[in-house]
């Protein structure tokens, strides 16, 4: 089975080309379960390129041939106020792209499409997908458009004028891929594709997203850029694992519960201060430990 280039490092330095537009259409098609194009990729201020984030995320925004904007965001550490962040995104992406003056019948649809190599909240499956409908608290019924309405804004539904929101767990997946989604998925997550898969866009990922495709140059860089996220991922989980460890032992010293928050934020602070002497952002470290910029400040 041959080996692909990781999908994050594929948006940052190979999917912003025209030409390799079927590698995301291919996805977005999957997901979506109806067939995008892509007009134009645009620039998302959110894309940040300190040194945290150049091996931690990515992300991109495309607008679809319906004028509708997809951000497509891969996170690979954990961080524990994601939720809040997808929300933050979504909400700026509808401000920047109306003109002041425009009717809010000119608001973009967002759909915000979120890759997670990380546990994120607490659920039994790999994909979620989120949505805005306004439910009656005493009939129990959804509210509807009006014949006027839907005419004019060419939708079914309410929740089809709000953004919607996709959470694709890729760690969480280790099972035989059956649909084509779960072949996105598979790749997404092991960087393989089964010779038997066909879900859209990974024929273009075998064509274009070879490893061995590319320059001794772009393989070191790429091998470098794995390399890090590896070693900072295996510090987090260390360090964390000896905090709770620690914890557990002052615990029965001095009140288990107690003991184990305090080895844990004493290890927090430990890892903070390493990855301050690495250069990386108080926001970087914030979200690699949970601290307060205060805390950071002091470590």
């Amino acid at each position: 089975m041959a080996n692909y280039i990781r999908f994050d490092w594929a948006m940052k330095r190979l999917l912003r080309n025209k030409a390799n537009f079927g590698v995301l259409e291919g996805l977005l098609t999957t997901l979506l379960d109806e067939k995008i194009t892509i007009s134009q990729l645009l620039e998302s201020e959110s894309n940040q390129e300190d040194e945290f984030d150049k091996y931690n995320r990515v992300d991109l925004l495309a607008l679809d041939s319906k004028g509708e904007l997809i951000l497509i965001e891969v996170q690979n550490n954990n961080e524990y106020a994601y939720f809040q962040r997808m929300l933050f995104g979504v909400s700026k992406l509808v401000t920047e792209y109306i003109n002041r003056g425009e009717g809010y019948e000119n608001v973009r649809k967002v759909y915000s499409v979120n890759i997670v190599y990380f546990s994120l909240g607490h659920g039994k499956d790999i994909v979620y997908h989120g949505k805005t409908e306004f439910r009656g608290i005493h009939e129990n019924d959804i509210l509807e458009l009006t014949p006027f309405q839907r005419q004019t804004f060419k939708v079914d539904a309410v929740s089809q004028l709000y953004p919607e929101y996709y959470i694709l767990k890729v760690n969480d997946f280790n099972k035989v891929a059956k649909t084509p989604l779960e072949e996105w998925i598979y790749y997404l997550n092991t960087g393989e594709i089964p010779e038997t898969a066909h879900a859209p866009g990974l024929a273009e990922v075998r064509e274009r997203l070879k490893v061995d495709g590319m320059t001794k140059g772009e393989r070191e860089a790429y091998y470098r850029h794995l390399d890090n996220i590896v070693i900072l991922r295996n510090n987090i989980y260390t360090e964390r694992a000896e905090g709770r460890a620690e914890g557990r032992m002052e615990g029965r010293a001095e009140g288990r519960m107690e003991g184990r928050a305090e080895g844990e934020h004493a290890k927090a602070l430990e890892i903070a201060h390493r990855l301050k002497a690495m250069g990386l952002s108080v926001d970087a470290i914030t979200g690699a430990t949970g601290l307060s910029a205060e805390e950071i400040e002091k470590a």
